[in-house]
């Protein structure tokens, strides 16, 4: 089993300056995490951060201990809500594994929390290091504790902890290692990337992925190949679009023709399904390539229940629409959105509307304003059924790569957290980063919530619904 742990830039540094108070002894804290599973994954994600108060702890240099009734309401809240328990502790000298005294403690520790809550899930230990370092273990079923696969902290830079290091010796892994530093190969392929749209973005997007080296990818799209968007799917072809092959199908065989060691996971129904949902919720990454309200609102939510990363890639054509001039472009536009979980949302920054994301549920009995709005995809005031966007769309679909790849390894002269979205202009040959904006009321009370039901808290992601309906 793949078990990964997620928490938030801000929730990292919380604990920071508890366990580090700058005396050179333990502290400790429990962490209070959401999960989901799929496949042979695992994902938590950090709910609450509970402090444990350093004057009620025996706190010496190479161990900690505290009273059992400090940590008991937090225990019986895990019980009530079907949350995991994860010890954090530090180590101020450095060590950089878990100590004999961990392991002892360890082992009286998380059985006792497991038959507390009871919940079939796992609970686990974390140990932080004074640069900020992490690396923890879990117990589930059975009494062996097994090291938790990748520990990441989403933030304006990324930071992922890997149990260890990767196979590091083909040919391949060599050559991304000297173009993006040692161990990016090795990072990126202890990853489950998710791309929602394998069309004109996601499609040069997910070629990106594979050459660089991703363990695993889930693609989602429910759509056939058309003749008409031929021009813009890499990997596609006549014979595709006449035997009506699903895009999800053809990528999934291009990807397999590499011989690279990319899994591909795909998921061919829309991102408003159980199965969809349950698939990204254990992603490291998501990319979003879709162009509707709803979609981008439903990435949104997965980024914050689950505490993932979230890159929105978006593009439009502006054209004049009338006069002598009609047909003209008068600008080629783009932005790549970085979410951080628990800060700034698609709502908050304006991208998207609540009310918008009403509307299009008119799309599904209103098939005429379904195939307006496919024809103002890429166009603003032009009907176009095969705009010749693919150079554009690789261009934001390498943009977005590039804007990862700056958060895992940084490598731009501004710091990261400088950039909260990235704005071009091809008309007016402009690249402008814009800051991150102010925090999503809506949105954060959610944060790392994890799987509930109904998923991302929206009936119309009912599991029961869903199997009814089947």
């Amino acid at each position: 089993m793949n078990v990964t742990l997620s928490m938030t830039v801000d929730q990292h540094e919380m604990l920071g300056h508890h366990l580090f108070p700058g005396d050179g002894l333990e502290a400790a804290a429990l962490l209070l995490c959401g999960g989901s599973g799929h496949g042979d994954r695992y994902r938590l994600s950090v709910r609450d951060v509970v402090l444990l108060d350093h004057h009620k702890c025996k706190r010496l240099d190479d161990r900690i201990s505290w009273p059992t009734d400090l940590i008991i309401p937090h225990l019986d809240h895990a019980e009530e809500l079907g949350l995991s328990v994860v010890k954090v502790h530090c180590h101020p000298g450095n060590f950089p594994q878990f100590s004999e005294i961990d392991d002892v403690g360890d082992r009286e520790l998380l059985p006792v929390v497991r038959s507390w809550v009871g919940t079939d899930i796992p609970h686990g230990s974390i140990v932080m290091q004074p640069c900020g370092r992490l690396f923890g273990r879990y117990l589930w079923q059975g009494d062996e504790m097994r090291s938790m696969d990748m520990i990441s902290v989403a933030g304006p830079d990324i930071r992922l902890f890997p149990s260890s290091a990767h196979n590091r010796n083909s040919p391949f892994a060599r050559s991304q290692d000297q173009a993006f530093g040692d161990g990016t190969t090795a990072t990126l392929a202890r990853l489950r990337a998710g791309i929602v749209g394998i069309s004109g973005t996601g499609s040069p997007l997910l070629e990106q992925l594979i050459r660089l080296g991703f363990g695993e990818i889930v693609i989602i799209d429910p759509d056939t190949v058309e003749e008409r968007n031929l021009n813009r799917i890499l990997n596609s072809s006549i014979a595709d679009a006449r035997a009506g092959r699903l895009k999800v199908d053809v990528a999934e065989a291009a990807a397999i023709a590499t011989e690279l060691p990319t899994k591909i996971i795909k998921v061919p129904s829309t991102l408003m399904s159980p199965a969809a949902i349950h698939a990204l919720s254990v992603c490291d990454v998501i990319f979003g390539c879709v162009d509707t309200h709803t979609g981008r609102f439903a990435m949104n939510l997965v980024s914050t229940y689950h505490i993932i990363p979230y890159f929105d890639v978006g593009v439009m054509l502006d054209a004049a629409g009338d006069g002598d001039e009609a047909g003209r472009i008068r600008d080629i536009l783009g932005t790549i959105h970085y979410i951080v979980p628990g800060r700034s949302s698609l709502i908050s920054r304006d991208v998207i509307s609540l009310r918008t994301v009403a509307q299009e549920g008119l799309a599904d009995s209103d098939p005429e304003a379904e195939a307006q709005q496919v024809r103002d995809k890429y166009f603003r005031g032009l009907s176009v059924s095969r705009p010749a966007v693919i150079s554009i769309n690789m261009f934001a679909a390498a943009l977005a790569v590039n804007d990862f790849l700056a958060r895992i390894h940084p490598y731009r002269q501004m710091p990261n957290s400088d950039v909260g979205s990235i704005e071009f202009s091809l008309g007016r040959l402009r690249l402008t980063a814009d800051e991150e904006l102010e925090d999503c009321a809506l949105l954060r009370p959610w944060l790392g919530h994890g799987r509930i039901s109904p998923l991302l808290g929206l009936p119309e992601l009912s599991e029961a619904r869903s199997c009814r309906g089947s």
